[in-house]
């Protein structure tokens, strides 16, 4: 099931920036038993995105769609991929390095 950018995912999330099917199709996945958990995973990646770049307005990510898909991909993948021993801070500090010139200054 496709999600276009700016619908509501089917679990209550926010607006999504790429669909279940780009997910699926990045992360080479052909079953349908995690979609849950990648909604999830979208709509957590989204929001550490957009901590990163110090903003609450979702429409941000459409200023630069490849960029923010690039990253939010990279996020739900290795959220996906690293379930049981997580390194929060080497995803944070690539996000940063993918996301560095839309970061707003701040404290």
């Amino acid at each position: 099931m496709a999600v276009p950018f700016g619908a509501v995912t089917p679990f209550g999330g926010d607006f999504i920036i790429v669909s279940l099917k780009e997910v699926k199709n990045y992360l080479r996945i052909d079953f349908d038993d995690d979609n849950k958990l990648l909604y999830q995973f979208i709509d957590t990646a989204q929001k550490l995105c957009m901590e990163i770049v110090r903003t609450d307005d979702i429409s941000v990510l459409q200023s630069d769609k490849k960029t923010y898909k690039t990253a939010v991909l990279y996020a739900v993948a290795y959220l996906y991929e690293n379930r049981e021993k997580p390194d929060y801070n080497l995803m944070k500090l690539t996000l940063r390095a993918l996301l560095a010139n839309y970061r707003a200054e701040g404290f």
